[in-house]
Parts: structure tokens; sequence; C-alpha cells
């Protein structure tokens, strides 16, 4: 498994206004300092336990993201530390980050994790209750997050023209939220959206990040 060539493989194929995160989990420190070597510095990850004991081994100019569900109960492990946390799915999560981004006088990115595949087994918000919880306005109030952007995931199926209309969809809605509730909000300009298996469609409907792992890492070791 050549990661370097892999990686370069990847970024190759990216438009310059489209991030990589190079998903890591479950791949040893070793697989990553690989990556970083040739200059890959925005790592995704989504075990907190697993990411802390990386965070501690691994040069510090790392960008680390989380990129999995994250319970409200492991964020203030990674509080003092992690980038962006990319599946912000309730507003509780979102208080929780802002609780904990406080206590280390950080602000912490945030996406809005739209649940947008067909699986109901994908955590996010609907498109609704993502609209009705920004109306509220409480969100605000959070002076120690920062709401980003969206993050969605598409049905894991073979139908491309499933997966072209759900990214297409999470464009419109970000687009419409642009609009609505972040016009004046300079930060928020994110799609994360795409993978391994359906990175370059993303890309075609607007996403600004890919997360990539099984291409560039190969299969995992759970």
């Amino acid at each position: 498994m050549d990661i370097q060539a892999n990686l370069k493989e990847v970024i190759a194929e990216l438009p310059t206004n489209v991030r990589l995160v190079a998903v890591s989990k479950f791949h040893p420190a070793e697989a990553i300092e690989a990556a970083y070597s040739a200059g890959q510095r925005i790592f995704g990850e989504s075990k907190e336990q697993e990411l802390s004991g990386k965070h501690e081994q691994l040069p510090k100019d790392i960008e680390w993201h989380f990129i999995g569900h994250l319970q409200t109960n492991k964020v203030k492990y990674i509080a003092p530390y992690i980038a962006m946390i990319h599946a912000a799915d309730s507003y509780k999560l979102l208080v929780e980050i802002n609780k904990q981004a406080a206590k280390h006088e950080r602000t912490i990115p945030c996406l809005l994790e739209i649940h947008i595949a067909q699986e109901e087994s994908k955590y996010g918000f609907t498109f609704d209750s993502c609209r009705e919880m920004l109306r509220t306005g409480e969100w605000k109030n959070l002076n120690n997050i920062c709401i980003a952007g969206v993050m969605g995931m598409a049905t894991n199926t073979e139908d491309e023209t499933e997966i072209a209309n759900e990214f297409h969809s999470l464009k419109v809605f970000f687009d419409e939220l642009k609009q609505k509730f972040f016009s004046d909000r300079p930060e928020f300009k994110e799609i994360s959206m795409g993978m391994s298996h359906d990175y370059p469609i993303a890309v075609k409907e607007g996403s600004t990040m890919v997360r990539v792992g099984s291409k560039i890492f190969g299969d995992r070791n759970y």
C-alpha cells in the first residue's frame, strides 16, 4: 500500500477550492506519518480515545477533524485541540461543544450534519428540524462555536444518480441557509460531502471538503 502515491492521486483530482480530510480512523500512527510526510495536514477521526492517543503521539501542526457521531460526554476530551467537528447533529450537542470550548477559551468550528441518505441508521438534522433550530435563534448566543457549514453522507448505493441527487439537495439547502441565516457570516462556507467511493460526484455537486480514507490508506484494520 503506497499511501503517498494514493494521496497524491486523490489530491490531483481535487479542484483547488476543495480540501481533503484524510480519514485515518482505524489506521496506525505510521500510516498518518506517511501521509504527513507527503504534505497532508488535515486528518479525520471518529473515536475519541483513538484520536486522543494519536494527538499525543503525532506532530502538533496536524489539524484534527472529528467526523463521526459525537456523544456529548466525549466532547470535553477533544475540546482543547479539535480543529473542526463535522457531525453536529443536535442543538444539545452544539450547546455542549460551546460549553467545553469556553473552558479552553476557544471557538470550535462545527458543521451541521444533515440527514440526506435513505438509510435510517445515519444521523443528522432533517431539513425541517435544522430550519426550526436556526429559526429560534438561540444558537446565536453560543459564542464559543462557529457554525461553518453543513455535512452529509449519501446513501451507500451503486446508483450514482441517487447519490448525485442527495448531494445536490445538500448544496441547495446550504444555499438556502446561507441566504436566510448566515448571509453576514463569511465563515459559513463549508459543504463536507463525499467519501472514497463517491467524492468525484460530491465535488461536481459543490463539495468544499471531502473525507477520503480507504482510497488513501487501504482497508481499515478494525
